[in-house]
C-alpha cells in the first residue's frame, strides 16, 4: 500500500510538472506568428509552423507585429541583426552573442512569447521547423523552451542524376538533353515540391543535378546558336521549371548545384564541326574552349544563384589539360558571366577530384578564384567501411588541408543496389570518419539505389505502380542528414530515437521496432564487408549483389583489380590469394581475413532474418512496405550464404593449386553445389519483387558479367551462368581424375584471322607478331613468347618516345567490321599506357575494349608482360587516339570470328599460374 501511495503521488507530481511545461489547446487556442515577410526562408518556416499548429487544433494568425493580447501565444521568427529582429526583440533582452555559427538558431521563451532567432536566413528556417517538429511530436506548444542548435557540416546535400539506365540512340554516356520525353518527371512541380520538402525536413541544404552537358538545354549562345539541342518549346519549359526549382529550393535554404563533365559538347555542335561530343584523347582546342567558356558565362548570367560542380576527369586527356581547362576556360567563363551582371562576388565552384590531381588543380586555381570547394568520393562508388585509409584517404587529407571546404561524396552505391539499406550505426560511424580521418566537413549524398532510374526504385509491386525512391529509402536520407547535422549523438539515445521512429512507421511496440532496427543494422554490414574483402572494384563496373564467378575469386588480376581499392576501402587484411598462400606455407595471418568475413556475413544474415521475423506479428501499419523490407532482409541472408559457399570453394581450389591433391577439389564441389541452392533461393526472392539489380544497364557493367544491351541485370538471368560454372567444374574434375598424370592437356588457341585495312596515318611500318621480333627495335623489346591467337597478325610500329610524349594515334579505312588488337603492358608505371578503366573513363568500353581478352599473352625480353584488349570498329574511316605511354598496336582481325577469352599463362619466374581454367 505504501508503494502504491508513493507511486500515485509521484505520478501526480509529474502530471503537474508536465502541464507546467506545455500549454494545451484549451489555454492557448490562439497563436500569432510574427515573421519577416521579406525573407523567403523565414516566411516558409512560418508557413510550416502554422500548418503544424493548425493540424493540432490551434487557431493561427499571421502578423507583422506583436499583439498585446496576453491570452494569445506569440511566436516571433527573425534573423539576427536585421531591422525586423531589432524592432521585435528590443524588449526581450535576449543574449545572442554566442549565436554565430552558420545556419544556427536559438529559441527562447519570455512570458507568452517564443522567440526564434537565426544566425542567418537558414537558421531562422531551421529554428521554426525545430519548434514545429516538437509540437508535431507532443501535440502541445512548450510553455518554456530555451535551446540552441547549429549544424556540424557546412553542406548537407542530395543528388539527382539527369541520366538514364541506358544510352540514348546515337549518343554516348552522360549525354542526356533535358526534354519531356527523356525526363518527364523533371517537369512535375508536385514531385519537386515533395522532394524539396523531404530535403528541408532532413535539414539538407544543397541539391546536385548531374548531367554531362546541361548548358545546351538551358542557355542559348549568340555565337553558337546551332549548339542548342532541345526544341524552342522544350527550351521554354526548361527555363520555367529551372526558375521554379531554384526559387522553391531557395525558400527551403537549398542551394542548387549544376554538375557537368569535361570536355563534352552538344551533339548538334559536334555535328556542325564534324567532331565527337566527347573524346578523352583529344587535346584542348580554341574552339572547344571558346564554346565551353561562353556556355558557362551564359549560364552564370542567367542563373546567378546556381552553383557549379566541375568534373575534370573522364573526358580530358591529361592532368596538365585538367589544370589548363579549369584555369583558362571554366573560371574565366564564370568571371565573364559575373562581369555581364556587374557582380564582384564569387559564386562557389566545386572541384570534383575524381580522375584528376585535385591538390595541383587547386594550387593553380586559388590565386585566380577564391570561392572554391573540393569534393572526393568517400570510398569510391560503394559503401565499404567506416575505417577508410590508404592512398585514397591521403587524397582526402590533402584536399581538406587546403583553405576551402572539402566535401565527402557518397557516390554510386554499386554494392548496395537494389535492396533496402538503413543502418544508422554504420552511417553514423562513417560520418564520424569523414571528420576524424579525412578532415572533411560537408556531405554530397547519392540515392541509395536506382540512381540511373530516378525517381523510381527497382521494386516490382502487385499493382505495377512504381515506388518513389525517396519514399522507399526514407531512412537512408534521414540517417545521413541526421549525422551530417551532428555526428556526435549518443549511441544509446540514437537506438531509442530510431526505435521510436520505426515504431511510428510500422505501428509496432518498441520491442518490435528494435528488432526492425536490428535487421537494418545486421544487413548493413553484409555488402560493405563482402566487397572490401573480395571485390574487383568499388565502382559501378561491378554489381556485387548479383554475385561473383569463381574465376573472379581465384584469378582477380585477370579482371583488373582497381588500384588502391583494397588499401583504401577497409581495414588492413588479407585477400583470398594471399590467405591461401599463407595457409599452405603455415605462415601467420594478420588483419581482416576472408574466412572471418564469410563467417561474419552469414551470422549477420542469420541474426537479421531472426529479428525481422520476430517483428512481423506486431506490424499494424504500412504492412506492404514491411513485407518488402522483410523480403530484402531474407534476400541479404541468401546472398551471404551463397557468397560464403563460393569463397569456401575458392579457398579449396586455391589450396589445390599448391597441393595438387584432387581431394581438395572433391571437398570444394559440395560447397559450389550448395552455393547454387542459395542462389536459387535468391532468384525466388527477387523474381517477382525486383525489375533489376543494377540501374546502370549498359556495357559499363562487367562484373560478374557484361551488362551489354540491358542484359544480365537480374538474378534469374545470372543463375544459368552459375549453373554452367558448376557443370564445367564437375567436368574438369572428372577429366583430372581420369588422366594418367593428374593433368589435363589444355587446348591451345587457334590463330585469329587477320583483316585487311588501309592505313591513313603515317607509321613506322609493320612487324610480324612472333618470337624474335623487336617491337621497338631495341633488345629489351624482343618478343620471346606470343600466344598462338596472335601469331598471324601484323603489328604497327610506333616510336616509344613519341608514344610517351604525344600518345598513340592511328587512322585507317576498313570495308568490313574489324577488331583492332591492342597490347597493354601489365605495369602501373607512367611510361606505360594504363589499360581502359571504367572507374575513371565512363566511355572506356565504347568500342568493347574494357575487358582483357587474352591475359598474360606476350612476354618481352625485359619489359612487363602484355594483356590483350580489342577495339571494335564498324566499316568506314576510323581512328584510334590513345593517351601518353607505351602500348602495342598488334594489328586487325575480322570482327565476326569467334574469340574465346582466356588466360594464356605466360607469367614471370616465381609466379603461380592461374587456376581459373577449372571453371571453363
Amino acid at each position: 500500500m505504501k508503494f502504491d501511495s508513493i507511486n500515485h503521488n509521484t505520478m501526480k507530481y509529474f502530471t503537474l510538472l508536465f502541464l507546467g511545461f506545455y500549454t494545451t489547446f484549451a489555454t492557448a487556442q490562439n497563436v500569432t506568428i510574427v515573421n519577416d515577410a521579406k525573407s523567403p526562408r523565414a516566411q516558409f518556416g512560418a508557413e510550416k509552423l502554422s500548418a503544424t499548429l493548425s493540424t493540432k487544433g490551434f487557431k493561427v494568425t499571421s502578423s507583422d507585429k506583436i499583439t498585446k493580447n496576453a491570452k494569445d501565444k506569440v511566436i516571433v521568427i527573425g534573423e539576427k541583426g536585421t531591422d525586423f529582429w531589432k524592432q521585435h526583440s528590443k524588449t526581450a533582452k535576449i543574449d545572442d552573442s554566442k549565436l554565430i555559427k552558420k545556419e544556427g538558431f536559438q529559441i527562447r521563451t519570455q512570458k507568452n512569447i517564443i522567440y526564434i532567432e537565426g544566425t542567418d536566413a537558414s537558421g531562422v528556417l531551421y529554428g521554426a521547423m525545430e519548434l514545429a517538429d516538437r509540437i508535431k511530436a507532443s501535440g502541445l506548444i512548450p510553455s518554456e523552451i530555451n535551446i540552441e542548435d547549429s549544424p556540424e557540416m557546412v553542406l548537407r546535400g542530395a543528388c539527382i542524376g539527369m541520366q538514364k539506365t541506358t544510352y540514348l540512340p546515337g549518343r554516348d554516356v552522360y549525354e542526356y538533353p533535358y526534354t519531356p520525353e527523356t525526363f518527364p518527371w523533371f517537369y512535375d512541380k508536385k514531385l519537386w515540391t515533395k522532394y524539396l520538402d523531404m530535403m528541408v525536413d532532413n535539414r539538407m541544404n544543397s541539391l546536385y543535378l548531374w548531367n554531362g552537358h546541361p548548358f545546351a538545354s538551358l542557355v542559348k549562345l549568340k555565337d553558337y546558336p546551332f549548339a542548342l539541342e532541345v526544341s524552342e518549346e522544350d527550351f521554354k519549359k526548361n527555363e520555367e521549371i529551372y526558375k521554379f526549382l531554384t526559387e522553391e529550393a531557395n525558400k527551403r535554404g537549398i542551394w542548387v548545384i549544376q554538375m557537368f563533365y569535361n570536355i563534352i559538347v552538344s551533339k548538334p555542335f559536334a555535328e556542325h564541326y564534324n567532331i565527337k561530343t566527347q573524346d578523352r584523347s583529344r587535346p584542348i582546342t580554341p574552339l572547344l574552349s571558346d564554346y565551353t567558356r561562353k556556355s558557362i558565362a551564359a549560364f552564370i548570367e542567367k542563373y546567378p544563384n546556381v552553383g557549379l560542380l566541375v568534373c575534370l576527369g573522364e573526358a580530358i586527356n591529361t592532368i596538365d589539360d585538367d589544370v589548363e581547362w579549369f584555369t583558362k576556360t571554366i573560371i574565366p567563363g564564370v568571371q565573364d558571366g559575373l562581369k555581364a551582371l556587374g557582380r564582384t562576388d564569387e559564386p562557389p565552384i566545386i572541384l570534383r577530384s575524381h580522375d584528376t590531381d585535385g591538390p595541383l588543380v587547386m594550387e593553380k586555381s586559388l590565386p585566380l578564384y577564391k570561392n572554391l570547394y573540393t569534393e572526393s568520393k568517400y570510398t569510391g562508388e560503394s559503401l565499404t567501411t567506416y575505417t577508410p585509409g590508404g592512398p585514397w584517404g591521403e587524397t582526402h587529407k590533402q584536399l581538406s588541408a587546403l583553405k576551402s571546404i572539402h566535401i565527402e561524396n557518397v557516390h554510386i552505391l554499386a554494392n548496395l543496389e537494389p535492396f533496402r539499406y538503413g543502418s544508422p550505426d554504420f552511417i553514423q560511424k562513417t560520418v564520424k570518419a569523414m571528420h576524424s580521418v579525412h578532415g572533411a566537413n560537408a556531405l554530397h549524398l547519392y540515392p541509395q539505389a536506382s540512381y540511373w532510374d530516378w525517381p523510381y526504385s527497382a521494386d516490382k509491386t502487385k499493382t505495377g505502380e512504381r515506388i518513389l525512391e525517396m519514399d522507399r529509402d526514407w531512412i537512408w536520407y534521414k540517417a545521413w542528414a541526421r549525422y551530417a547535422w551532428d555526428s556526435k549523438r549518443d549511441r544509446n539515445e540514437e537506438v531509442k530515437f530510431w526505435d521510436k521512429d520505426l515504431a511510428a512507421k510500422y505501428g509496432t511496440d518498441s520491442e518490435a521496432a528494435n528488432n526492425i532496427l536490428k535487421a537494418y543494422e545486421e544487413t548493413g554490414e553484409i555488402a560493405p564487408k563482402t566487397l572490401r574483402r573480395f571485390g574487383i572494384t568499388e565502382g559501378n563496373r561491378q554489381t556485387l549483389l548479383l554475385g561473383m564467378f569463381e574465376s573472379q575469386l581465384v584469378n582477380p588480376s585477370k579482371w583488373r583489380v582497381y588500384p588502391g581499392f583494397h588499401e583504401s576501402c577497409g581495414p588492413a587484411g588479407e585477400l583470398l590469394l594471399e590467405y591461401a598462400k599463407k595457409e599452405w606455407n603455415l605462415e601467420p595471418h594478420s588483419g581482416e581475413l576472408p574466412t572471418q568475413i564469410i563467417a561474419e556475413i552469414t551470422e549477420h544474415g542469420r541474426l537479421a532474418v531472426s529479428a525481422i521475423d520476430k517483428a512481423e506479428s506486431k506490424v499494424t501499419k504500412d504492412k506492404e512496405e514491411f513485407l518488402r523490407l522483410k523480403n530484402d532482409i531474407h534476400a541479404y541472408k541468401a546472398f551471404a550464404d551463397f557468397f560464403s559457399e563460393k569463397v569456401k570453394t575458392a579457398l579449396l581450389v586455391l589450396r589445390y593449386s599448391y597441393s595438387n591433391d584432387i581431394a581438395d577439389l572433391d571437398k570444394a564441389l559440395p560447397h559450389l553445389e550448395k552455393s547454387i541452392e542459395y542462389y536459387e533461393l535468391l532468384v525466388n526472392l527477387t523474381k517477382d519483387t525486383y525489375f533489376y539489380a543494377n540501374s546502370m544497364q549498359t556495357a559499363q557493367r562487367r562484373i560478374p558479367i557484361g551488362g551489354d544491351d540491358g542484359n544480365n541485370k537480374t538474378w534469374k538471368e545470372l543463375l544459368p551462368h552459375y549453373e554452367r560454372e558448376l557443370v564445367n567444374f564437375k567436368r574438369n574434375l572428372e577429366l583430372l581424375k581420369s588422366s594418367k598424370d593428374g593433368k589435363i592437356e589444355t587446348k591451345e588457341g587457334k590463330p585469329w584471322q587477320p583483316a585487311e585495312v588501309t592505313l591513313l596515318s603515317e607509321s613506322k611500318g609493320t612487324y610480324a607478331v612472333k618470337n624474335g621480333t623487336k617491337v621497338y627495335g631495341t633488345p629489351i623489346s624482343e618478343l620471346i613468347k606470343v600466344a598462338p591467337e596472335l601469331q598471324n597478325l601484323k603489328g604497327i610500329a610506333f616510336d616509344e618516345i613519341a608514344q610517351n610524349e604525344n600518345g598513340t594515334h592511328l587512322k585507317f579505312k576498313n570495308t568490313k567490321a574489324v577488331k583492332l588488337v591492342v597490347g597493354y603492358f601489365n605495369s602501373d608505371q607512367k611510361r606505360f599506357l594504363f589499360p581502359p578503366s571504367l572507374e575513371t573513363d565512363a566511355a572506356g568500353n565504347a568500342n568493347g575494349q574494357a575487358e582483357v581478352i587474352l591475359a598474360s599473352a606476350m612476354n618481352l625480353k625485359e619489359l612487363p608482360r602484355v594483356n590483350i584488349h580489342t577495339y571494335t570498329f564498324e566499316p568506314g574511316e576510323n581512328k584510334l587516339d590513345l593517351g601518353k605511354g607505351r602500348v602495342l598496336i598488334l594489328g586487325f582481325t575480322d570482327a565476326n570470328q569467334t574469340i574465346t577469352p582466356r588466360d594464356v599463362g605466360y607469367i614471370d619466374a616465381g609466379e603461380k599460374g592461374a587456376i581459373d581454367w577449372l571453371f571453363y
